[in-house]
């Protein structure tokens, strides 16, 4: 039985307007519906392919602010998602959530502004405390997003994470994989945009591709992450040979 949270959305493509350029992302105007059957799905693919478009959508229509935040964060900095959401359905499990999350990279900062600004009253040595002990302006980005990751990651959580190792580095990656697969083993489900080969890893996660003008799952050993990763890390004295020429020649 299927026990996520989010189970599956639909897209009535009959409520976005006929000129918008979410007619003009292939991935995604294919879709009518897409099904959630695994505690942890990863989005990968190449860059406009899709991938953040949905993901914000989903956010969004499921009652996240567009920069990110807890469903209680209320603000905006800069109004610029898609009208996707307004025509996107979700159809949520017979499990409520006991916390929500949604997280992107690219509004990190504003995220941890607000979430300073949400402190109230409580004492700084207090609230800190979740965070490493200190404000997250005060610490390095990838400590800080690290930080605020894991003090908001619980067991029967829904967490929606929008290419979360652009901040990380390998080492930290390989600690929010482990966070990924403890909490999705306790009851947790994550939807992630990512295309990084240590993150998609996850034990058990489904992966879908939206490349070749499709969304479709494919394998771990399948991702152009992995792929072009392995390519280098074998090749690299041949592959920079061949790209710093070519660079050169032109």
């Amino acid at each position: 039985m299927n026990q996520n949270f989010l189970q599956r959305i639909e897209i009535d493509w009959n409520l976005i307007p006929y000129g918008s350029y979410l007619h003009k992302i292939d991935a995604i105007r294919e879709i009518k519906s897409l099904n959630f059957d695994s505690p942890v799905t990863f989005f990968v693919g190449e860059n406009g392919t899709g991938k953040s478009t949905l993901i914000e959508a989903i956010a969004v229509a499921y009652g996240f602010n567009a920069e990110g935040g807890s469903l209680n964060f209320n603000f905006s900095t800069y109004d610029s998602h898609s009208d996707l959401c307004t025509a996107l359905k979700i159809t949520k499990g017979f499990r409520k959530p006991e916390w929500s999350y949604f997280l992107r990279a690219e509004s990190f900062y504003n995220v941890a502004t607000q979430t300073e600004k949400y402190r109230d009253y409580v004492p700084e040595e207090v609230y800190y405390r979740r965070y490493g002990g200190k404000a997250l302006h005060n610490q390095s980005h990838g400590e800080s997003f690290l930080a605020l990751a894991q003090a908001n990651f619980m067991e029967n959580g829904l967490y929606i994470l929008d290419e979360p190792e652009a901040a990380l580095s390998p080492q930290r990656q390989l600690t929010l994989l482990m966070e990924i697969h403890q909490l999705s083993q306790q009851g947790a489900q994550f939807i992630i945009a990512s295309h990084s080969p240590i993150l998609l890893g996850v034990p058990g996660a489904k992966i879908l591709s939206f490349d070749d003008n499709h969304i479709h799952p494919i394998e771990y050993t399948e991702t152009e992450s992995y792929q072009v990763t392995e390519m280098f890390i074998n090749n690299r004295e041949y592959l920079l040979k061949r790209l710093l020429s070519t660079q050169t020649e032109d």
